[in-house]
C-alpha cells in the first residue's frame, strides 16, 4: 500500500484511509475512571492526534511509538486545530513500507551543503582551527553530520537540520566577522561548526523519529561536545592549550545563559556573536516551519508559541505580504532558549 494523503493536507470533513507512524501515545483517564489514549500520527509532513476511547488496551499495544499503521478515520476540529476520529488501526511491517514519506528532510539539496561545508572549512585561516575541523569533519562523523538532526523539536529538527543550520549560521559568521572589527573569524567558524556537535550523540533518529540517547540525557551535547573536540585536540601535535580552551568555551557558552543550560556565559567577543548567531538562526527557522504550514495568503496570527512567550503575525513563506506592515501589535517578555 502507498501513501497518498499528508498530514499537511487533512482538512476538517476528510476521511482518512492511510499509512501513517505513530509519534507518540499519551494515556489518560476521564473523571470516571476510564482509561482512553492520544494517539499522535505523523508523515514528513507534520503531525495529527486523535483520541481512543474503545478498545483502549487493545490499540495501546498497536499504536507503540515508532510503528507503521494503517489507519482508518475521519477528521475532526479540536480547539481550531485538526483532530482525528479513530475508527481503526491496524499494524504494518515496516518492511513493506516506503519511509522516506515518514522522514522529515530539509528543504536544500545536502550534497550541495556539504560540499558548501567542507569549502568552507578550508577557508579557515588558523592552521591547527583548519586541520581540527578537517580531522572532526571526515570519516564516520562527516557521514552523522550531513544527516543529523539538530534538535528532537523546535528548530532544524529533521534529516540533514544540524547540517543546515550550521551552513546558514557560517554564512552570517562570514558576514560578520568581516563587518566588526578584531573578531576572530576562523574561531567564530570554529565555534559555529562545532557548536551543536555533540548532538550527534545525544540525539539519534530511527523511521522519522528523533529521541534522546541515554548519554545525551546523562551529559548533554554541550559538554559531549567540549570532549569530542578535546579528544580531536589531542591528535595534533603541539594544538595550542590556550586555542583549544577559546574552542571549548564557544561550545560551553553557546546557549547563552546559565538558565538555558550553559555551565558558562559567553566571555569573548566570538563566543557572544556565536550565542546570538545560533539564537537568531534557530528562532528564524521555526518562523519558517510555521509559515510553510499556513495554507491561506496573506497575514494572520499563529497559536501562542510557548518558546517565544507570544503570537505571531506571519504571512505563508510562499506569499510577499502586503506593502503595508504597520499596525501590527507586538508583546514584550522574556524569551526561553530555544535548546
Amino acid at each position: 500500500m502507498d501513501k497518498t494523503i499528508y498530514v499537511n493536507e487533512l482538512k476538517e470533513g476528510d476521511r482518512v484511509d492511510d499509512l501513517f507512524l505513530v509519534k507518540s501515545t499519551r494515556a489518560g483517564e476521564t473523571r470516571a475512571g476510564k482509561p482512553y489514549l492520544i494517539v499522535t500520527f505523523m508523515d514528513k509532513s507534520g503531525e495529527i492526534s486523535g483520541p481512543v476511547w474503545d478498545s483502549v488496551e487493545q490499540l495501546s499495544q498497536i499504536c507503540q511509538p515508532g510503528t507503521f499503521v494503517h489507519l482508518m478515520a475521519s477528521v475532526g476540529s479540536y480547539r481550531d486545530q485538526p483532530q482525528l476520529k479513530i475508527d481503526r488501526v491496524l499494524k504494518v511491517d515496516s518492511k513493506e513500507v516506503d519511509t522516506s514519506a515518514f522522514t522529515a528532510a530539509c528543504e536544500g539539496d545536502r550534497d550541495s551543503m556539504a560540499h558548501e561545508i567542507q569549502s568552507l572549512i578550508h577557508s579557515v585561516e588558523n592552521p591547527f582551527v583548519r586541520r581540527l575541523l578537517g580531522n572532526i569533519f571526515s570519516g564516520e562523523t562527516w557521514e552523522l553530520f550531513q544527516e543529523a538532526p539538530a534538535a528532537k523539536a523546535m528548530h532544524h529538527g529533521y534529516l540533514g537540520g544540524l547540517m543546515e543550520h550550521c551552513l546558514s549560521m557560517a554564512k552570517l559568521a562570514d558576514l560578520i566577522s568581516n563587518h566588526y572589527r578584531g573578531v576572530d573569524r576562523s574561531l567564530l567558524i570554529a565555534g559555529v561548526m562545532l557548536h551543536d556537535i555533540g548532538k550527534l550523540s545525544e540525539l539519534a533518529m530511527d523511521k522519522g523519529l528523533i529521541e534522546y540517547t541515554d548519554s545525551g540525557r546523562l551529559k548533554g551535547h554541550l559538554v559531549m561536545g567540549s570532549e569530542m573536540v578535546a579528544e580531536a585536540a589531542a591528535q595534533i601535535d603541539d594544538f595550542p592549550t590556550g586555542l583549544l580552551q577559546q574552542i571549548q568555551h564557544l561550545i560551553l557558552s553557546h546557549h547563552g545563559q546559565l538558565q538555558f543550560g550553559s555551565p558558562t556565559v559567553p566571555m569573548t567577543v566570538e563566543a557572544l556573536l556565536l550565542s546570538q548567531i545560533d539564537d537568531m538562526d534557530a528562532k528564524m527557522n521555526m518562523m519558517e516551519q510555521l509559515r510553510r504550514k499556513m495554507k491561506k495568503g496573506g497575514y494572520q496570527w499563529t497559536d501562542y508559541q510557548r518558546s517565544l512567550e507570544r503570537f505571531l503575525f506571519l504571512h505563508p513563506l510562499q506569499d510577499d505580504g502586503p506593502d503595508d506592515k504597520s499596525g501590527t501589535d507586538s508583546s514584550q517578555g522574556r524569551q526561553q532558549s530555544l535548546f
